[in-house]
Parts: C-alpha cells; sequence; structure tokens
C-alpha cells in the first residue's frame, strides 16, 4: 500500500508540471478557442450562440471564469489574436487541470481493474507522457472534461463493483452525466457502465440483482438524465438575447429571445423550457448529421491508430539574432506511446475475440484453445468493449472528423499496453525501458505541444510522415 501511495505522488507530480509548464503559452488565441471562447462570452452577453456540441463544457468553463471579474470584450476572432490581459487564463485552467487530473484517474482505474501497483502507475506515467493529450488539454477546449469525467464515471462504477459502496455508484451517474453533457461522445462512457452492469443482472438474475435493480436506474438513468437536461436549463436561462445563434431556430423558439424578429409576434406561441430543450437537440442531431464542411487537417477513424494525419493549430515566428526560429502548435502524439498501445490493443482483440471463443460460464469467463482467462478476463473485456465502443461509431458519422476523436479509444489502448506487460514476468525491465523511450520522446515533441521556438531543421525532424506537414 505504502509503493502504491509513492507511485500516486510521483505521478501527481509529474502530472502537474507537465500539464502546468507554460501555462498561458502562447497568449495568443489558438485552433477552436475561436470557437469556444466566443460560446463562453456569450454567457455574459446573454446573447443566444448554436453549437453541435451540448452546453456543459462551456457552462463549466464560464463559471470558473466568472469569479476571477472575466469580461466578454475579446472576440476570439481568429486564430493567432493576441490577448489583451491574463484575463483568458481563467478560460484555460479548467482544461489544463483536468488534463493534470486525468493520468491520476487512470492510475485508480487501472488499480480497480486489477493491474499492479507499477502497470497502474505505468499507464498513468504514459497518459501522462503522451503529447497529443497534453496539447489538447492546453486551451479552451472540451476533450479534457469530456475525458476525465468519462473514465472518472468508468473508476466508480468498477469501485461499486469491487466495494459494494452504493455511493460510488451515485458517482458513478453524476460522472457519466457530465461527460455526456460535454459532447454525445461522452454517451459511450454510460453504455460501457450499462452494458456491464446487465451482464453482471443477468449472471445473478437469481440472486439479489432486482432488489439492486432500483438503485441502478436511479444511479444509471436518471441521475444523467437529470444533469443533462439541467445544463440547458441553466443554457437557456443565461442566453435571453438574440444572437449569431437565431437562424439555426423555428420562430417558436426565437419568440423567447428578447431582440429577435419574432420577440414581439403575438401570434406565435412561444416554447416552453422541455419543448425548447427538445428543439435544441433535434437541431443539433441534424447539424452533425448534415454538416459537411470540409478541413485540411481532417482524417477518417480507420487512421487514428496510426496517428497519419495530425492537426496544425498554431504557428509564429522569430528571431534569435539573425537565427531564424519557428513556433508550432501540432496535435500530434508521442509516437512510442501511440503506436505500441496500437500493437497491444490489437493483440487483445485478435487473443480473446475470435468465433472460435465459448463461453465456459462462471467467473472464469471465456476459454480459448485451451487457454483459460481467470483473474483479469473482466479486465480484457472491458479494454476492448471500451476501445470498440468510443471508435466504432465514427464509422457511420460522416461529418469532418479529427485525431482527437480517437482520445478515448486511445486510452483504452494505452490501459491494455500497461496490462499486457504486466503479465510479462520482467515487467519491470519492460516498464524501464518503456518509461526512458517515453520520456525522450516527449521532450524531442514538446516544442510541438507546448509551442516552443525551434530551428526550421529541428521542425523539420520532428515530421516522420508526409502526412505530419
Amino acid at each position: 500500500m505504502r509503493d502504491k501511495k509513492t507511485l500516486l505522488l510521483i505521478l501527481i507530480i509529474v502530472s502537474l508540471g507537465v500539464h502546468f509548464a507554460y501555462f498561458g503559452h502562447p497568449n495568443e488565441t489558438v485552433f477552436d478557442e475561436v470557437h469556444f471562447g466566443k460560446f463562453v462570452n456569450a454567457y455574459h452577453t446573454q446573447e443566444y450562440y448554436f453549437d453541435i456540441h451540448p452546453p456543459g463544457g462551456k457552462l463549466i468553463i464560464a463559471g470558473f471564469a466568472k469569479p476571477f471579474d472575466f469580461k466578454p470584450d475579446f472576440s476570439f476572432a481568429q486564430i493567432g489574436q493576441k490577448f489583451p490581459d491574463n484575463k483568458y487564463l481563467a478560460l484555460r485552467f479548467l482544461p489544463v487541470l483536468a488534463g493534470a487530473l486525468l493520468p491520476i484517474v487512470i492510475y485508480l482505474l487501472a488499480l480497480e481493474l486489477g493491474f499492479s501497483g507499477l502497470a497502474a502507475f505505468g499507464a498513468g506515467i504514459f497518459v501522462s507522457l503522451e503529447n497529443a493529450l497534453l496539447t489538447q488539454s492546453r486551451y479552451i477546449l472540451l476533450d479534457p472534461l469530456l475525458l476525465v469525467f468519462g473514465f472518472s464515471a468508468l473508476l466508480f462504477y468498477l469501485r461499486w463493483r469491487n466495494q459494494k459502496n452504493k455511493w460510488y455508484l451515485l458517482w458513478a451517474g453524476i460522472f457519466s452525466g457530465l461527460a455526456f453533457s460535454i459532447k454525445w461522445t461522452g454517451l459511450t462512457f454510460l453504455g460501457l457502465i450499462i452494458i456491464l452492469e446487465m451482464i453482471h443482472l443477468w449472471e445473478d438474475r437469481r440472486g439479489t440483482a432486482l432488489r439492486r435493480l432500483h438503485a441502478i436506474v436511479a444511479s444509471l438513468v436518471i441521475v444523467p438524465a437529470l444533469i443533462y437536461f439541467s445544463f440547458f436549463a441553466v443554457h437557456f436561462s443565461l442566453l435571453t438575447k438574440s444572437g449569431e445563434g437565431d437562424a439555426f431556430m423555428t420562430p417558436a423558439f426565437r419568440r423567447t429571445l428578447s431582440g429577435s424578429a419574432y420577440s414581439s409576434d403575438q401570434s406565435i406561441k412561444p416554447l416552453n423550457l422541455f419543448e425548447k430543450f427538445t428543439e435544441l437537440n433535434m437541431e443539433m442531431f441534424r447539424a452533425n448529421k448534415t454538416l459537411t464542411a470540409s478541413h485540411p487537417y481532417g482524417s477518417k477513424w480507420y487512421t487514428w491508430p496510426l496517428m497519419i494525419r495530425p492537426i496544425y493549430y498554431w504557428n509564429a515566428s522569430t528571431k534569435l539574432g539573425q537565427v531564424p526560429l519557428e513556433s508550432k502548435i501540432y496535435l500530434i502524439g508521442n509516437p512510442f506511446i501511440w503506436w505500441a498501445s496500437t500493437v497491444a490493443i490489437l493483440y487483445l482483440i485478435l487473443n480473446i475475440l475470435p468465433a472460435r471463443m465459448t463461453w465456459s460460464g462462471g467467473h472464469s469467463g471465456f476459454k480459448k484453445s485451451g487457454q483459460e482467462y481467470l483473474v483479469h478476463d473482466t479486465s480484457y473485456l472491458i479494454l476492448v468493449g471500451g476501445y470498440a465502443l468510443n471508435l466504432l461509431p465514427f464509422i457511420g458519422i460522416p461529418r469532418v472528423m479529427f485525431l482527437y476523436h480517437y482520445f478515448p479509444s486511445y486510452i483504452f489502448a494505452i490501459l491494455a499496453l500497461a496490462l499486457l506487460i504486466d503479465r510479462q514476468k520482467d515487467k519491470k525491465q519492460i516498464f524501464a525501458i518503456m518509461f526512458l523511450i517515453s520520456a525522450a520522446l516527449f521532450i524531442y515533441f514538446a516544442p510541438l505541444s507546448y509551442g516552443l521556438a525551434v530551428s526550421p531543421s529541428y521542425f523539420k525532424g520532428l515530421i516522420w510522415l508526409p502526412t505530419w506537414q
């Protein structure tokens, strides 16, 4: 136990150091901050906006910035626009904090999955030293909140399964609702939990399953739904004026917005709260389904496990004397961790999901080719199931997608990597070698994560594939 606490302390120090290094740099808008910054502004101006994602993440960031006297006097008009003061730091703080907490959540989750302390630490360190996850957490973006809420939901659910404390089940429902309220893709975490619980209920159908069913429905259905709806209720209560999002809504919806073309039209009946909630969700669904805009750094789902197409976020040029320097920010992962995790998750898929696998029942779970998965069969299935649930839905999504959509699946792949190493006899030596290589490549690619100035020749050395340009 003492060793696990020591490893956790080391992980906390590493994660906080990595994530808060160069906090606030650059003091210019980066990538999608041009969108999410405007959405946060809207809660202060009360002007209605439309986004394809639920309002949870934007509301949380805006609410955190409120006590810091944030004012909506910056336009977020374009990438590279310089911030006039330090108020933007209040908007970036929560994503950075969420990014720093994620490795800790993964460490605790790995322990609940049956990992050794060393393997759980390995999973946490791999997440800490993952350049792409770091980059996404440094700006006014939603994915860090989605990831920390989603994996926290799974953590608390597994704690409930392992310790039978009903409060853990409630927290699983709360964090599931929070994840789903950030982006709809967060629903996959709740979906995984419900699938796991349905399996347990079926196995215990002759036992106490019915007696705990009401607690399961309340925690995993009612609580997430209430949280999701509550964010929209707050969203509507704050956005009471006509704004750029009006055009997406019906006249009856716009009748509720002061200053709109229909605000004084007595012939139109304004929508109530539930009707506005229903219309907005339907419009979000339609917009997600019909969005046709392309992007030069968009990528297809099947390219993500190989990290074929990173994303160019920001750039600036400087000089050191007469030597030109380039500052660029790319969403690009740590190649060693990325590709090793892809091999690991593919190995698990190919070894536990073939058609010749048969169900043996009881605790022993699955058998294949004479091998029986005993202690860790549930862990294998959770990792493969979580990976698949977070990746396969993108097959049917026609709109442009990006590498960061792979993040939930990627973290399950990292967990799979740590678990497979944990099963090796010389795991200490393997982890030591992998830590060194991961740290070396993290430092090598760090200029693209932090936006640090490097020479053109150094930058050229970072472009390992033609598609990374």
